[in-house]
Parts: C-alpha cells; sequence; structure tokens
C-alpha cells in the first residue's frame, strides 16, 4: 500500500514553507502570534501562562545560558523529571544549540539512570525536582558526570552544597547578561539549528537488552507533524495537555512538536496526582493515552454510576447500552436512523454530556490511542459517549505515528491506513515495511541493529500484519514473539495477552506455552477494578496478595480466561493459570517503563510458577527476594493457587 503525498499544503490552505526545524518554527509563532498563549502551567492551582514571545525569549535565555556552559552543536544533555513548563523551553534551548535534549522516565530508579546516560555522554543535566537531583548526584559519584545540574523546583535543594548546581532562574538570568554583552548572540542562536541535526535522543523499550539509543532528527520531526497534519490528525490552535511521559516519543510529538509547529497550548497539570482534576479543567481539544488509561478512565466512570443516585444509574442503563448498539452498527457502515438520532440527541443532553465535561473529554475532538490494542468494549463505549477516538499505529523510529484512522473508516480491527507522505508494505514472512521522512535513520553506536532494522531505505518494524483491500492496516502481533507449542501449534503470545487485558478486571498478563503441550497464564489482577468488584460483592480483604488468591476472584479471572478461550481455537485454549499475588514491576525488571513485557526476564523469575502450571499442581509455595527502600534484603513467601479453567479440557 503506497499513499504518498509529494507537497501537503498547510491545513488552513496556507502555502507558506514548512519549518524545517523546531527553533524556526518557535520563530515564526513568536513573529506571526507573539500573545497567543503557548503553554499554560498549574501552579498551586493558579494557570500560569506564556506566550509564544515569552517562550522564544526564554529559549534564547536558556540556550545562551547553555552555552555558557560549553554546550554546542552536537552534544546531549539528559532532562529527568515529570512535564513542567520549564523542561520543555529548556529542550527547545538545546535545540537552538544544535544539542539533543535526552529526556530519561522519571521513575527510573537510581541504578538504572546509567543505562540512559550512555549515549552522547551528556556532562549537563536538567532535573525537576529533588528526587531527580539526588539521582543524578548518585549518578556522578558512579561515572563522573553530569558535571552540571539545572534543577527547577528548588524545594529541598538550598542546602545543598555539591558543585555544578543551578537554579533554573540562574540559568536563565546568566544567558540573559550573555545576550546583553554579546551582540548578535540571539540572532546567531536562532540560525544554529538545521534539519539534520537530532532534535531529541530517546531510548528503545529495552525489551530484549540495554535500550538502544534512538535518533531522532529535526528533518524527521517535521516530517511527521506534516504528514499528520495534511491527513487531518493534527490541526492549528488545539490545546493538548502534557501529561505523558517526557521520554517516549508520542509526547515529544504530540505534545511539544505539534504545538510548537501548529501554534497550539500545551496545558500542564500540576502533579501526576492531579492530573484528572486539571484534566477536567482544561478539556484539551487533542487528547491521547494509552489503552490501559482508556481502561482506567472507563472504569473510573463505572464505579462513579455505581455510587451515584439511583436516577442517574436508570439514565445510565438506559443509554449507554443503546448507544453502544448505534455505535456498533455505525462502524459497520449502518447509518442511525430518525430514532436512533433522537435517542442519542437525548442521551447527550442528559447523561452523554455531563460525563464528557466530569472527564476533561467535552471539547476533545481528537483522541487517540496507540501503542497496544484497545479493547472493543472500550473503544466502543467512547465513541458511543461521543469521543471521536481513533487508533493509531507507530514507533519511536516513525516518530510515533505511521497510520491512523480517518473520520468515516474507522473500524475496531484496524490501525487506519498509511498517513499521507508514508508508504507501508507487508513483507513476504509478514512483516510490516515503513518508508517516510518521518523514519529515523538509525541507532546511535548500534551499526549491526542499524543494519538489520533499516533496509534498502525501508524501516522493518518487526510487527506482523496485513493490509486489506481498503488499504487499512492490521497488526497482528512482534514477528519475533511467533512461537509454537509442543504440537507445532503456532501463535503470538503478546496478541492473547492483550486481548485478555480487555478485561477491566486484568492488570497484566503473561502468556506460557512455548514447547510446552499447552498455554498457560500468569495472571496480575487491576487492583481497583478487581477491589471495587469485591466490595460489591461483599468480600473483604487485605491487600493485593489476599485478594487475588480469593476463591471468587478466581472465579472471576477463570470466567475472563474461559471467555477468551471462546476466541481460540480449541488447540490454543488457555488450559490453566494462576493468580500472582503482585503486578509486574518495572523497577523488578518485569516490565519496561512502557509497561512491554520483558518476557524472558518472567520465565526465569517465575520458573516455579510455570512448573506448577505444566505439573497440574493445584497450589505452589513461591518465594523471591525483595530489597526493601532502605536497602535491606528478606525473602517473600506466597502460597499460590494454580487451576484449571473451567471447560477448557473439553
Amino acid at each position: 500500500m503506497i499513499n504518498v503525498v509529494e507537497a501537503p499544503r498547510e491545513p488552513d490552505g496556507r502555502t507558506d514553507a514548512w519549518p524545517e526545524t523546531l527553533v524556526a518554527a518557535l520563530a515564526d509563532n513568536a513573529r506571526c502570534v507573539p500573545e497567543k498563549i503557548a503553554i499554560r502551567e498549574r501552579e498551586f492551582g493558579i494557570w500560569r501562562e506564556r506566550d509564544w514571545a515569552q517562550v522564544l525569549d526564554e529559549t534564547l535565555a536558556i540556550a545562551a545560558g547553555l552555552d555558557g556552559l560549553g554546550l554546542s552543536c552536537g552534544g546531549t544533555v539528559t532532562v529527568i523529571g515529570d512535564n513542567r513548563a520549564n523542561l520543555y523551553v529548556a529542550m527547545l534551548a538545546i535545540n537552538a544549540l544544535g544539542a539533543a535534549p535526552a529526556p530519561v522516565y522519571a521513575d527510573v530508579p537510581p541504578d538504572e539512570l546509567f543505562l540512559y546516560t550512555r549515549h552522547g555522554e551528556p556532562t549537563i543535566a536538567f532535573a525537576e525536582d529533588q528526587e531527580q537531583v539526588d539521582k543524578l548526584l548518585k549518578l556522578r559519584a558512579r561515572i563522573g558526570r553530569p558535571a552540571y545540574i539545572v534543577y527547577d523546583d528548588p524545594r529541598g535543594l538550598t542546602a545543598y552544597r555539591e558543585s555544578g548546581l543551578i537554579a533554573f532562574e540562574a540559568l536563565v538570568k546568566d544567558g540573559r547578561r550573555r545576550l546583553e554583552n554579546r551582540m548578535g548572540l540571539g540572532t546567531e542562536l536562532l540560525g544554529r539549528a538545521g534539519p539534520d541535526d537530532i532534535a531529541v535522543l530517546l531510548h528503545s523499550s529495552g525489551t530484549t537488552g540495554q535500550p538502544k539509543g534512538v535518533v531522532v532528527r529535526q528533518r524527521h520531526i517535521s516530517a511527521a507533524v506534516r504528514n499528520a497534519s495534511a491527513g487531518g490528525f493534527f490541526a492549528r490552535n488545539g490545546e493538548c495537555f502534557g501529561y505523558l511521559p517526557l521520554a517516549w516519543i508520542g509526547d515529544f510529538v504530540f505534545t511539544l512538536s505539534a504545538t510548537v509547529f501548529l501554534q497550539g497550548t500545551i496545558n500542564i497539570p500540576e502533579r501526576q496526582e492531579t492530573v484528572l482534576q486539571d484534566l477536567r479543567a482544561v478539556a484539551p481539544t487533542v487528547y491521547l493515552a494509552a489503552p490501559r488509561a482508556w481502561d482506567n478512565m472507563l472504569t473510573r466512570i463505572q464505579v462513579g454510576m455505581a455510587d451515584s443516585t439511583p436516577f442517574k444509574r436508570r439514565l445510565f442503563d438506559f443509554f449507554m447500552p443503546r448507544a453502544v448498539e448505534i455505535e456498533r452498527r455505525r462502524l459497520q457502515g449502518k447509518l442511525p436512523g430518525l430514532a436512533d438520532r433522537l435517542l442519542l440527541g437525548c442521551g447527550e443532553i442528559l447523561m452523554f454530556g455531563p460525563i464528557k465535561d466530569f472527564i476533561g473529554l467535552s471539547r476533545a475532538t481528537r483522541a487517540y490511542t496507540g501503542g497496544e490494542a484497545l479493547g472493543e468494549d472500550t473503544f466502543l463505549f467512547f465513541r458511543a459517549l461521543g469521543v471521536n477516538l481513533k487508533q493509531f499505529y507507530g514507533q519511536t523510529e516513525t516518530c510515533a505515528i505511521t497510520a491512523a484512522q480517518p473520520d468515516g473508516e474507522v473500524r475496531l480491527d484496524t490501525v487506519g491506513r498509511a498517513l499521507p507522505g508514508v508508504e507501508l508494505k507487508i513483507s513476504d514472512d509478514g512483516e510490516v515495511l515503513v518508508r517516510s521522512g518521518s523514519v529515523i535513520d538509525g541507532y546511535l553506536g548500534d551499526d549491526e541493529g542499524t543494519a538489520k532494522t533499516f533496509v534498502d531505505g525501508w524501516l522493518h518494524t518487526g510487527d506482523a500484519g496485513e493490509i486489506g483491500a481498503d488499504g487499512q492496516l492490521r497488526v497482528l502481533g512482534r514477528v519475533s514473539e511467533v512461537v509454537r507449542t509442543a504440537s507445532g501449534d503456532q501463535y503470538l503470545p503478546n496478541y492473547i495477552e492483550n486481548r485478555i487485558k480487555f478485561s477491566p478486571y486484568v492488570r497484566n498478563v503473561a502468556i506460557t506455552g512455548a514447547g510446552l503441550p499447552f498455554l498457560g497464564a500468569i495472571v496480575c489482577i487491576d487492583l481497583e477494578a478487581v477491589g471495587h468488584w469485591a466490595e460489591r460483592k461483599g468480600i473483604s480483604y487485605t491487600s493485593y496478595a489476599d485478594l487475588s488468591q480469593k476463591p471468587a476472584v478466581h472465579g472471576l479471572i477463570g470466567k475472563t480466561l474461559g471467555e477468551i478461550n471462546r476466541q481460540l481455537s480449541g488447540a490454543l485454549a488457555i488450559r490453566r493459570f494462576v493468580n500472582l499475588h503482585k503486578d509486574f514491576d518495572a523497577d523488578d525488571g518485569e516490565i519496561t517503563r512502557t509497561r512491554k513485557l520483558r518476557r524472558r526476564v518472567i520465565e526465569e523469575r517465575y520458573a516455579a510458577l510455570i512448573g506448577a502450571i505444566y505439573d497440574r499442581q493445584s497450589d505452589v509455595v513461591f518465594e523471591a527476594p525483595i530489597v526493601y527502600e532502605n536497602g535491606a534484603q528478606g525473602m517473600i513467601r506466597r502460597d499460590l493457587k494454580v487451576l484449571d479453567v473451567e471447560g477448557s479440557w473439553t
């Protein structure tokens, strides 16, 4: 399938030259719409605003300050913390010098931080607060860098006497002084960055080893936003919500880059704990969330309705099932009739509108999900609610977005068509290949990985897929994860796992069965959803581990797996399962920071559980080492039940 647009025009019909770099786009915004709000951040309950002229002024001041610290073209700067306006502006300032910000997930522990600071050997770092400064100081004690740490939030840091600690305001002040003393420095900084300079240095998920350095250049980002806007998936003057991890390509493209190139506004919550409250206050027009976040939002609505008044529950129970059925028929190509439109209109006034206002999506004209499959029930629910939710497909290597569902062509089982300016095709062995200006050139310091992944201009995504006659792409799973049971039956563990996670009661799951007689499952329950279910059933519990081993919860999960079995061939039915006493944890190395399974780690760590599944044991004593916050080590011991999935042996 080839879908190429040689010269996409601006979405508003203008034919101005498209900026080649983020800094060029920022300068255009400051010239064309200087007083338009660029960033809005909540602080102590008050929304503080910065217009495009202020953002450019601060960007140049920070860039001048970094220039004074010795940062030059080709350099790298670590950025670690949650979403903060100053960190976004700092990344633009780093770009202005022709250097690359290298954002790191805020929850990365000190011992893992080295893995994300190997590439580029950054000597300067930006940190959100004291917690992140402490991590960087431990890193410096270990490897001798970063020499300079610029911190945003000064609380708890006034007594620190370590060298190289610089307050964000002090860096800005020094930069302004340099701009005043050196004539023409500001103009020079605006012209330093070029399309071949690195816009951001990110890292792969590291599911099979150490994270790769993913080099995303200015021209890649420019092409990605241009392609998406030409296809109607981005629009000018959008209001986005800056809450996604800074180290994720989705945040860099959807939040920062799309906002800068298309003169939008970034709205930043006060802190991660207030995201839901602040989302309602913002009501963004563009909203991106991972499938699990949409599932959690649906659970929140369902819990809220269960605790609501009898009248509201009756309204919900009347309108929602009917709206979902109307949406299901709509996705099958059957347009709503007059009676359906009247019902939806009444539902919008009485139920759907208030719910969208409650969750902060009353203005969301563009809502997206990606990264993995979204459950059918969740997808239908939000579309029935009136949220224009669509799926998209992409990787870090393609600047996040390669294909997306156009309006009027939304389907449950596809991720949409190739964007304008993007070529998609399926290789002879069923792998999805991508070619576009938004595809990166290769990995940093990994010639072997680059040669294997980028062949003759095509990115080998590693995903198995197929393109239908209508041009819609269907992603099946990872090519490398196609495995066989002992009897030779082929299956994709990730494909089955995603469908199990469609259940609100399952947080994570690992399917076993490679080279074994049948499929088994290690299940991590969703504490919030199962906990609320248990409360309604009058089941008391003391902890996650206690709840997971309740007989009623075993029955709940067994029923969920039984429903999945009806979608699978008999040879690939899930025969046995165990509810784990805890969720898979990134800090334990069981999943990546983007919540992808590290299958090898799980198979090694839970070998005793897997053995119990296939030895037909009814229970197993599981022991594992545990490290406490003070560094002390201990051993955790749990008695876990191993059960058959009802009906799976017949």
